[in-house]
């Protein structure tokens, strides 16, 4: 089984604002991804030369009221993974609760014990559909 670390997401409340203050930390804008059918942004910044280490700043266009009330600033890490099937269904055999199950074969989401959001992503394309995971509904907040 391999891993890749991907990216940390931030959940940003003014965009320019914070673009700006990692633009003074001495961050880029590497790439950006306006979604209008789920109403945020995603913008990923590194510092120069470290592109395959951004953080994700993700802007939601409507507030982020009617969140979960656990949700905090800090959003999630993000690792590819080789087979999303075969890691989640490791982590679950070692007691680790699916969040938010591979249902599309593309992502997943687990928490840590210290209730730290982790993606999973499937490397390259997703899988087809399988299950367990397609009957599977999400457990808690991811």
């Amino acid at each position: 089984m391999t891993i890749r670390y991907l990216h940390t997401m931030v959940r940003v409340l003014d965009l320019e604002k914070s673009m700006a203050f990692y633009t003074l930390l001495g961050l880029k804008e590497t790439r950006r991804w306006d979604n209008e059918g789920g109403r945020f942004t995603l913008v990923f910044m590194a510092p120069p030369g470290q592109e395959d280490c951004p953080v994700e700043l993700t802007w939601n266009w409507d507030g982020d009221e009617g969140l979960p009330s656990d949700s905090r600033h800090f959003g999630h890490l993000a690792y590819e993974v080789d087979d999303i099937y075969a890691t989640c269904a490791h982590l679950q055999a070692n007691g680790v609760t699916i969040n938010r199950p591979p249902r599309d074969g593309r992502m997943a989401f687990v928490r840590s014990p210290d209730n730290i959001s982790i993606e999973l992503l499937q490397k390259g394309q997703a899988k087809a559909p399988a299950e367990p995971w397609v009957s599977m509904g999400n457990t808690g907040h991811w």
